[in-house]
C-alpha cells in the first residue's frame, strides 16, 4: 500500500469520498480502500466541521467502544484523536510511529510528523480498531 494514493485530495465538509474528504471521511476512506473495512459514514450525525461540539460527541461516542481500543504507541492505520479549541474533534490515521496523514479544512490531505510543533499539544488518544488486532 502507497499512502501517496492518500495525499492531495480535498477537504470537504462531511466528504466521504475522493472527491472530498473531512477528517473522519480520510480515515474511513483509508480503512475501506486498504483495510476492506467499512466504518459508519456519519453523515447525518453533524452538519459541517464547523460544528465541533457534534463532532467531539460523535468521535468521543465512536473511540470509546468496539471496535476501538486506546492504546499508548500507534502503528499504521491507528485513528489519532486531537483538541482543536476545546474540542477534541479532528482526526489523523498514523502512517507509522511518527507520522500521520490527515486533512484539515480549507487544505489537502497530508502526511507530517505526529509531534510536528502544531499538533503533539493536540494529541488526546489514539485508538486501534479490532481488524488490526
Amino acid at each position: 500500500m502507497s499512502w501517496s494514493n492518500f495525499v492531495g485530495l480535498p477537504h470537504a465538509d462531511l466528504g466521504r469520498e475522493r472527491a472530498g474528504v473531512d477528517c473522519y471521511g480520510l480515515l474511513r476512506l483509508v480503512y475501506a480502500e486498504v483495510l476492506g473495512v467499512d466504518l459508519p459514514s456519519y453523515t447525518e450525525a453533524y452538519g459541517s466541521c464547523e460544528q465541533r461540539d457534534e463532532l467531539a460527541v460523535l468521535i468521543s461516542g465512536e473511540t470509546s467502544a468496539h471496535p476501538w481500543r486506546s492504546v499508548e504507541i500507534p502503528q499504521a492505520y491507528d485513528a489519532l484523536q486531537f483538541r482543536i479549541g476545546r474540542h477534541d474533534c479532528h482526526l489523523g490515521i498514523a502512517v507509522d510511529r511518527r507520522r500521520m496523514l490527515h486533512v484539515h479544512e480549507r487544505s489537502h490531505s497530508v502526511i507530517v510528523p505526529i509531534m510536528a510543533s502544531g499538533w503533539r499539544d493536540r494529541l488526546v488518544g489514539i485508538y486501534r480498531h479490532e481488524a488490526l488486532s
